[in-house]
């Protein structure tokens, strides 16, 4: 029997590898593409590279610790997801939680913001709906609600909060995405077969029966 490797989740290994590759380019070039996979506090509208900025973030990271710890959930947890959702939805719904994220940042905080940090909060949020039934809150989402999203409001009480409420706020959308099922993969139709012909309404006198 023959194995093979299969690129079986190809939104969440590209965005992985994407984030890996900018990180160590980021580095060996003493940080020199920062400024391009970063979120600044002050949003210029006449600048296209902040336009940019909002969604680009998400794939650069401040240290190796940072990209590792991100990466280990975004790799256990993706696939799941893709699978349940489609890849492109997927890809839709990362995006769409790095625009929501980057305006309520700019919005309500004076620092900057990278990283995958909020995506992860939003796996991690998505993936308690992965089972659920229509009109059901699932037990799952409640505890991850109270384990995850609890500890980094405790969290943001300190030095840090500016990252916690990042964190939250990658939550937060993904509980939506999980409640409204805005993004829940389509099932096709069941094909109708065709009825046969109803050989008491043909001609008798028909030459070619």
């Amino acid at each position: 029997m023959a194995f093979g490797i299969r690129y079986n989740s190809p939104v969440v290994l590209t965005y992985a590898l994407i984030c890996t590759v900018v990180f160590f380019a980021n580095q060996s070039t003493l940080e020199a593409l920062s400024p391009f996979v970063s979120l600044g506090p002050n949003f210029n509208a006449g600048n296209p590279l902040h336009y940019f900025n909002l969604v680009s973030y998400i794939v650069g990271h401040a240290s190796l610790e940072h990209l590792m710890g991100n990466m280990t959930f975004i790799l256990l947890l993706g696939p799941i997801i893709e699978e349940k959702y489609g890849s492109v939805n997927l890809f839709i719904m990362i995006i769409l939680t790095a625009i929501v994220t980057a305006f309520l940042n700019i919005s309500l905080f004076s620092t900057g913001l990278w990283g995958a940090s909020g995506i992860v909060f939003m796996f991690i949020m998505l993936v308690s709906f992965t089972n659920v039934k229509e009109g059901q809150i699932p037990l799952t989402f409640i505890l991850v609600a109270l384990l995850f999203v609890g500890k980094e409001v405790l969290q943001s009480m300190g030095s840090d909060q500016v990252s916690q409420f990042a964190h939250i706020l990658g939550g937060v959308v993904g509980s939506f995405f999980g409640f409204t099922g805005l993004f829940n993969k389509r099932t096709p139709e069941p094909m109708v077969a065709e009825q046969p012909i109803n050989n008491e309404m043909t001609n008798p006198n028909d030459p070619w029966k």
